[in-house]
C-alpha cells in the first residue's frame, strides 16, 4: 500500500528542486567537444577516391564529379547515422563534423543535400 505521507514529503520537496530538462530551443544546447553533427564538405581538398562512400555503413554519402577534379558530396540526412565513419576515412580531410544538431526538416525532399563550395554547406538546399 502506499504511503500518503512518504508521497506528500516527496511532492513538496520537488518545489524546491531545479528542473531536469534543458531550456532548449529557448537556449543554445552546449554541445560536448567532438560532438558528430552535420558535415561539411572542403571541395578543393576532395581528391574523389570516394572511400567515404564506400566506409559509409548507411550508404548516406554520394561524391559526384562535376568538373575537371571539382567534386561535391551530397549527403542523404534521412539515411546518415552520423557516425562520422566518412570523415574518419577521408584521407585528405575534405569532410569534418559540426556540432550543428539542428537538422530537422519537414520536407523529406530537403533532406537530401548538396554539400559543394556554391551551396555554402547549406541544409536548407536540397540536391538536385
Amino acid at each position: 500500500m502506499i504511503r500518503p505521507g512518504k508521497m506528500i514529503a516527496e511532492v513538496l520537496a520537488s518545489i524546491f528542486k531545479k528542473p531536469a530538462t534543458n531550456l532548449y530551443p529557448a537556449e543554445k544546447l552546449d554541445m560536448p567537444k567532438k560532438f558528430r553533427g552535420k558535415l561539411i564538405f572542403h571541395p578543393d581538398r576532395c581528391i574523389g577516391c570516394k572511400l567515404c562512400m564506400k566506409d559509409c555503413p548507411s550508404g548516406a554519402i554520394t561524391i559526384n564529379k562535376i568538373g575537371d577534379k571539382q567534386f561535391e558530396a551530397v549527403v542523404d540526412l534521412g539515411r546518415c547515422i552520423y557516425c562520422a565513419q566518412c570523415v574518419y576515412s577521408c584521407l585528405k580531410k575534405a569532410l569534418e563534423t559540426t556540432d550543428n544538431v539542428e537538422l530537422a526538416q519537414l520536407d523529406s525532399n530537403k533532406l537530401k543535400v548538396s554539400l559543394n563550395e556554391n551551396s555554402n554547406n547549406s541544409v536548407d538546399k536540397p540536391a538536385e
